[in-house]
């Protein structure tokens, strides 16, 4: 599982998410230009990746730059409609992913925007936040957040800053008013250095991304950080937003992961009934496995105890399921942390069939092998003997397989 903690030493902002990410995944630069691109980004309008040292440290800042306006041009771009670029980005080419994660940001946004101002959400209209900057800002850490792979985030306490900013609606106290509604709840702390520290477009991000203030429990590894830098440059100290990089998944050999548990018990429905239900819980994409046994109950009835095993991000689809397939009023669930195996699955041919075997590595190098059962009901397995002669040959020959891999 990755883990990304966000240090905001000089703040957080949409371009110093962005370069900060980028400074940790540099691989992911010329997919996020494409992606932004795919979000409607005018073509004259250019977008940097450049090194960047502010003080002690060094890294990336990301830059948007607009040509300069036409003659003719009276209209300033930087004003739009909620509802415009809400349109703009569902037609847009983004992934499907990468496209919600941006409109989320945005509708945030826009909901604190109305409240603040008295207007319903769809009547928003921006103006700072509706520059090319702003929507290359959302849409490029849309595609970070989405591409880097990390399951949980956590943030450090925000610089508060000081002072005002100039706004279309006049100067407002820092941190602004959508960004402090934003944040509600997180923690923050006054360093003593003016300005805005924490921009709406940070605020939104760090929303969206929910963010936890502490590392997930277990061991964590670093596997990489970042620096990401804002316009501004303090006395004493580099503005830049720093990402710090876990991964839990090689520590010990294990593979660690979030599955999230599901339990219930049913005492008004059939045995065949229940059969049926979890053979569709079964099948739903994500669930992993549902297990099924007799509990008592209050008054010392007989009732069936289920629990499932699920991905986390299918969650919510399959407690509707469960609702939907079985007589239950009520669900327990909790996230919890497994660890597995790290396993592999090899083919292997014996008698005309083709049979699967999952190849495990155990701690202290041992490698273990294991038949995939339901493959022997389409091989020439007829007898228990049968059956099991093919099962040894068939684990020593992808052990054999996978000796040679080395």
């Amino acid at each position: 599982m990755i883990h990304i903690h966000l240090d905001p030493v000089g703040g957080v902002a949409g371009d110093m998410f962005i370069a900060a990410l980028l400074h940790a995944f540099p691989h992911l630069e010329a997919p996020m230009i494409a992606a932004i691109r795919a979000a409607g980004l005018p073509k004259d309008i250019g977008m940097q990746i450049q090194p960047f040292q502010d003080f002690a440290l060094t890294g990336l800042r990301f830059l948007v730059s607009e040509p300069p306006p036409a003659a003719n041009r009276s209209v300033s771009h930087d004003h739009r409609a909620f509802a415009d670029i809400l349109a703009a980005l569902t037609s847009s080419a983004l992934d499907r992913n990468v496209r919600d994660r941006a409109i989320d940001m945005y509708t945030r946004l826009a909901e604190v925007e109305g409240q603040i101002h008295g207007v319903a959400t769809q009547d928003v209209s921006f103006h700072e936040l509706g520059g090319w900057d702003s929507i290359a800002d959302m849409a490029g850490a849309a595609f970070l957040i989405e591409s880097c792979g990390a399951a949980s985030w956590s943030i450090g306490s925000l610089p508060k800053g000081s002072g005002m900013v100039k706004t279309a609606h006049g100067p407002l106290p820092v941190p602004s008013p959508a960004t402090a509604r934003l944040l509600e709840g997180f923690a923050w702390h006054d360093d003593g250095r003016p300005g805005e520290r924490v921009t709406p477009t940070g605020a939104a991000i760090v929303r969206h991304l929910n963010c936890g203030d502490t590392l997930p429990p277990g061991g964590q590894r670093l596997s990489a950080s970042g620096y990401g830098f804002g316009t501004r440059r303090f006395m004493g100290m580099s503005n830049t937003l720093r990402v710090m990089v876990f991964d839990d998944r090689q520590i010990s050999g294990l593979v660690r992961e979030e599955i999230a548990v599901i339990m219930f018990e049913l005492d008004d429905q059939t045995a065949e009934d229940i059969a049926l239900a979890i053979g569709h819980l079964r099948e739903m994409e994500g669930v992993m496995d549902v297990l099924q046994m007799p509990a008592y109950g209050k008054k010392g009835r007989l009732m069936t105890h289920l629990q499932l095993l699920c991905a986390p991000r299918v969650l919510e689809g399959v407690l509707a399921a469960c609702f939907g397939q079985t007589g239950t009023l009520g669900i327990r669930y909790h996230i919890a942390q497994r660890a597995i195996l790290p396993r592999e699955e090899i083919a292997v041919a014996l008698d005309d069939a083709t049979l699967r075997v999952k190849v495990a590595q155990r701690p202290g190098d041992s490698i273990t092998a294991k038949l995939e059962s339901d493959d022997l009901c389409g091989a020439r397995a007829a007898t228990q003997a049968q059956r099991e002669r093919m099962r040894h040959e068939a684990e020593r020959l992808a052990l054999v397989k996978k000796t040679n891999q080395k």
